[in-house]
């Protein structure tokens, strides 16, 4: 189903992990897209993968700052000549002990996970008003539940679901404003941070999904798929919305003493 067939979309961070994965189920879908990397090279390389011909526009830039944003936003509307779909999935992570930790970890994490979600919608307000459109913002199942280790990490991804929220209000009824909260998912990163827990990647995502519901690491594919959902018109309805998909992690762990009373 061809839904997004002249529609245009960028998608930040989307040379690789959830972001590639969704830049290839909009071009499936028949959008137009933009791909926005930290460095041209990255973006050459991922629109030569993906072989789309004129439906791909290249929009390299690092959105942890605000002129950073707006460069990458106006390449895109330049290149697709407008713009109907945003998703904010460009992120940073790192952590440790609060101890530890230094103000340049803070604003590495805070200024791309945080500021460059802000600074990428605002410079493409204009365009998305013209027809109405959509945001989608990729927070984290961190950003509602707690991890030893992640205060900035958290702190970042549940500043992007507050301000999802308040963005939906303010921009609507014209565009719709929603949050994504993946879980585990098997990207790159995800896969080294296994090994480090457990020497193989398969041994460190059976420990990752230990007790969750669904007791597996998700497809890069499912977020994908979640993303398109909210940008979609089957979500027309939908807006401010904090979507967990997260395998039942936040709803709670299945390893519980549960004996019948």
């Amino acid at each position: 189903m061809m839904e997004f067939s002249e529609r245009r979309v960028l998608v930040t961070g989307g040379t690789r992990g959830i972001g590639r994965a969704a830049v290839e189920g909009f071009l499936a879908a028949g959008a137009s897209v933009a791909v926005n990397g930290r460095t041209p090279e990255s973006v050459a390389r991922a629109i030569g993968e993906l072989g789309a011909g004129d439906r791909l526009v290249a929009a390299p830039g690092d959105t942890a700052s605000a002129a950073g944003c707006r460069a990458v936003v106006e390449a895109a509307v330049a290149g697709l000549g407008g713009l109907d779909v945003l998703v904010n999935n460009a992120g940073s992570g790192g952590g440790g002990p609060v101890g530890d930790l230094e103000e340049a970890l803070w604003d590495r994490v805070v200024d791309t996970n945080l500021k460059g979600t802000f600074f990428c919608t605002k410079y493409a307000l204009p365009a998305l008003r013209e027809r109405g459109g959509a945001v989608v913002n990729i927070a984290s199942v961190r950003a509602v539940m707690g991890a030893a280790g992640a205060s900035i990490y958290c702190a970042s991804k549940g500043g992007v679901v507050a301000m999802t929220k308040a963005m939906a209000i303010e921009f609507a009824p014209a565009i719709r404003v929603n949050a994504l909260l993946p879980g585990a998912i098997d990207t790159d990163m995800l896969q080294a941070l296994a090994v480090r827990m457990a020497g193989e990647v398969e041994k460190g995502y059976a420990m990752m999904s230990a007790g969750t519901p669904l007791g597996r690491v998700a497809r890069r594919q499912e977020m994908a798929d979640a993303i398109l959902y909210l940008a979609s018109p089957r979500s027309t309805y939908i807006t401010g919305a904090a979507l967990l998909a997260d395998g039942g992690m936040a709803a709670g762990s299945t390893n519980l003493d549960q004996k019948a009373s």
